[in-house]
């Protein structure tokens, strides 16, 4: 007799982007006519920058040389790709890093959720709330979430509020945890926290021995000048934190995944018998051990985006996405609606109108306005009442888009 993980049994029957996937495709069946504008799923519009598709071109063209052909690369990632990270998202801000710190992925929700694997069941994992699902969803898989209550919770993960009346800054827990998922700029409010604010946090965990995984996946998108861009420009950060960043939302990756994740050597976990650890080379560990390394052509697209014209080419396309965020704020805003977010991130969190739920809002956005958006209470219990729009479209959708809603 074969034995299953039971707790994927213990997960809700629809990831929350199926569902959204399931209604749509629902409602275009039996409307094959209506111009559907997608707003929910935060996936790109935009082409690669053409530095990166050149770069890509050229490693092609090696691999078709026995001279030049790359085999098995190091899971690790290659040194070309890990040194321009450290030299310009690091220390840039003023951060130092070795080389072996950093780890070169597919995609930081693959990272997010393997990270796990090396850290023990025992461990009680906070979450801010709303959420992005992975985190919650990757916990159950690993057996650390209990059972699932019905307001929506998991009775063993400690939530943290974050609403329009905290400002969406979440508390520090009042209870002990071992693990806090944070995400600024955050994903789905799009709301951050300041460099004042972060600091907090990062005391709270060195006092309380406490890991913080911080994605900060959206940190390109930033534009005011107090909001930390790495966890580790706060003092002490590299002794508790892991940072994750991605290309995706960057630059155009989302189709060709590259990532990276910075695991400090600094950063320790603890045995059973108070012994400290240092979380590095166990990362290094379950990587060679269940990661074969992002293909060789992607490092070499990644590497172009850190030349000049590959910087101004990914500005130019972070500037797209966040002159569409400004109109869908200030569109909304002018209408009437309560919106947060959209000024340092690609994501504007808006607060449904008297009466609806976030399903019942995101129905009538699409049956209604033809609108795809996400229901809010999908990240979770913090989340009803709210829908999240992407600003990842063209310019052209988004205003078709807001005329929509606002007529």
């Amino acid at each position: 007799m074969v034995y299953i993980n039971d707790n994927f049994t213990r997960l809700p029957e629809t990831y929350l982007f199926s569902e959204i996937a399931k209604r749509v495709q629902a409602f275009k069946n039996e409307h094959p006519e209506a111009q559907i504008i997608r707003m929910g799923i935060g996936d790109v519009t935009l082409p690669l920058p053409k530095t990166v598709i050149e770069a890509m071109h050229k490693a092609v063209d090696e691999m078709a040389t026995g001279a030049t052909f790359k085999g098995y690369g190091p899971e690790q990632g290659y040194s070309f790709l890990i040194d321009k990270i450290i030299e310009h998202d690091y220390k840039a801000l003023g951060v130092e890093l070795a080389t072996n710190e950093v780890f070169v992925s597919d995609g930081a929700k693959s990272d997010t959720g393997n990270i796990g694997d090396i850290l023990s069941k025992d461990n009680i994992i906070a979450v801010t709330d709303p959420v992005y699902p992975v985190y919650i969803d990757t916990n159950v898989m690993g057996g650390r979430a209990g059972e699932l209550l019905t307001n929506g919770k998991w009775s063993n993960i400690v939530y943290l509020p974050c609403t329009a009346e905290n400002g969406f800054i979440p508390s520090l827990p009042t209870e002990k945890v071992s693990v806090v998922y944070l995400c600024f700029p955050n994903n789905p409010t799009g709301t951050t926290l300041t460099k004042s604010q972060l600091k907090e946090w990062v005391d709270y965990a060195i006092a309380n021995k406490v890991l913080l995984l911080f994605d900060a996946a959206y940190e390109a998108f930033i534009t005011e000048k107090d909001v930390p861009h790495s966890i580790y420009e706060i003092e002490g950060a590299k002794q508790v934190a892991i940072e994750f960043r991605s290309y995706s939302k960057t630059a155009g990756f989302t189709g060709t995944r590259c990532s990276y994740t910075v695991v400090p050597k600094e950063c320790k976990g603890y045995l059973k018998t108070g012994e400290s650890v240092s979380m590095n080379p166990l990362w290094n560990r379950r990587q060679t051990t269940k990661f074969n390394g992002t293909p060789y052509i992607i490092q070499r697209g990644a590497e172009a985006i850190y030349t000049e014209e590959g910087k101004k080419e990914v500005q130019d396309m972070i500037n797209h996405y966040m002159e569409n965020a400004r109109i869908i704020r200030t569109s909304l805003q002018q209408a009437g609606y309560e919106t947060y977010g959209g000024i340092n991130a690609p994501y504007i969190w808006l607060k449904v109108p008297k009466g609806y739920t976030s399903w019942s809002f995101f129905d009538k956005l699409l049956t209604e306005k033809h609108i795809v958006t996400t229901p809010g209470v999908g990240f979770g219990p913090s989340g009803e009442g709210y829908i999240r729009l992407t600003a990842f479209g063209s310019k052209t959708q988004t205003i078709e888009a807001m005329t929509r809603i606002t007529s």
